[in-house]
């Protein structure tokens, strides 16, 4: 437990063991990166929130087509949704990936079961640049009885380009009614 000069309370307590082994000085660079994690600077404050992260996507989205088992969107990766290099960033990408997959998933599996999300594998094969626009495609790929899986794909809308691809693996389970 170093003596940190932030004002913020610490991440490590004396509750928390620490093996003699390890030198202090990083103990107290591991501090301080969770430190960064656990207390985030107040310009944050407006996406603390459960399920924040709709905000930041609701304008970027927009349904093309809908059908049983295929849906069809529009994204446009705006600053917001960027990493350090200016292209979507991953998280975005993962995000975009669940909610379409699970709203494929969602028209052929009745509202009866509920899903829970087992797998989503995800390829990150280019980036797509700020300003861009990409056709994200997401489709099922098999429904049974307790399994269904879901194809996403992310192309660019000028070149139709592959970006990115996903794959979703839901579990259903009966909502028991007591």
């Amino acid at each position: 437990m170093s003596s940190s000069s932030s004002s913020s309370p610490s991440p490590i307590s004396s509750e928390t063991t620490i093996s003699k082994e390890i030198d202090p000085n990083n103990v107290s660079l591991a501090e301080n990166f969770l430190k960064s994690f656990t207390f985030p600077d107040s310009s944050l404050d407006d996406f603390a929130s459960f399920d924040s992260f709709s905000v930041l996507l609701q304008n970027n989205i927009r349904a093309l087509s809908v059908a049983r088992g295929r849906i069809t969107c529009s994204v446009v990766v705006t600053p917001g949704l960027t990493n350090y290099f200016n292209g979507l960033h991953g998280g975005a990408v993962a995000s975009i990936s669940e909610r379409l997959s699970m709203a494929c998933a969602r028209t052929f599996v009745s509202e009866e079961k509920q899903l829970f999300l087992g797998e989503l594998s995800m390829s990150y094969l280019s980036a797509a640049p700020v300003t861009s626009e990409l056709v994200v495609e997401g489709s099922v790929v098999r429904s049974g009885r307790n399994l269904t899986v879901v194809n996403v794909e992310f192309k660019m809308k000028d070149t139709m380009k592959v970006t990115y691809l996903a794959r979703a693996t839901f579990y259903q389970s009966i909502i028991s009614k007591l």
